[in-house]
């Protein structure tokens, strides 16, 4: 018969260090630099998801997979439209705005880390286009194919936590970028519809971060308010 020999309560555990080195150095670097120089400010909305919803699952029917991130970069995309100034870059005291909309949407890695590679062209695609465009990233992603250019040709950045419990948060700018949109959780809340009923909706929380010397308050507010009814009234066409 053998005895478990327990650790004496006194003892020490050695701490795991993490080197902040490599790519782990990089985006570290990245995060501090971006907080130091930029002047961020974070605008909360929420907006009702259903739309968003059923038009996941109308695609499904139609035999094509997209993620509720998938239908957001759509919207995203057509309310940047209405509001080129957050489809810019803030680089050498100048605010460039692009003609062409580079969507960056942030994809956690293994090992805690991080990359936000970017659909190019985004402006110029169809929904399905977007769709394949976004799966072959994340799969690029996680085996270290992604091009130099699509790390560093961003104009707006998409975060999602959508699967957490984390409804608002306050994205960090992807430097140069001058906009950030964070997407939360979408659960089931008390939504006013109609004339004043009350119904449980998947309400969805949007936070977007913006470098304050490129965009004043009101456009990013205005940015936001449009993007929430693009939501709201989203449709397949």
């Amino acid at each position: 018969m053998t005895t478990e020999i327990q650790p004496r309560a006194d003892a020490e555990i050695p701490d795991r260090i993490i080197p902040l080195t490599g790519m782990r150095g990089m985006i570290a670097s990245k995060m501090k630099e971006s907080i130091s120089t930029s002047a961020q400010l974070t605008h909360i909305a929420e907006c009702d998801a259903t739309a968003l919803n059923a038009a996941k699952a109308q695609l499904a029917e139609r035999g094509l997979k997209a993620s509720v991130e998938d239908l957001l970069v759509h919207a995203v995309v057509s309310s940047l439209r209405k509001h080129p100034s957050l489809n810019a870059t803030l680089e050498e005291n100048a605010i460039r705005v692009k003609s062409a909309m580079n969507i960056s949407c942030a994809i956690a890695l293994p090992g805690d880390l991080l990359v936000a590679p970017t659909i190019l062209n985004a402006d110029r695609m169809s929904l399905e286009e977007r769709i394949v465009a976004r799966r072959d990233l994340v799969e690029r992603a996680r085996i270290n194919k992604l091009s130099v250019k699509e790390m560093t040709a961003g104009t707006f950045t998409l975060s999602n936590i959508g699967l957490s419990r984390v409804r608002y948060f306050t994205p960090i700018l992807n430097m140069p970028q001058v906009a950030i949109l964070g997407i939360g959780e979408a659960g089931l809340r008390p939504w006013v519809v109609g004339e004043g009923r009350i119904e449980a909706r998947p309400v969805m929380g949007l936070s977007l971060t913006f470098d304050h010397r490129a965009v004043n308050g009101a456009p990013a507010a205005n940015f936001l308010t449009d993007l929430c009814q693009a939501i709201e009234q989203f449709k397949i066409e």
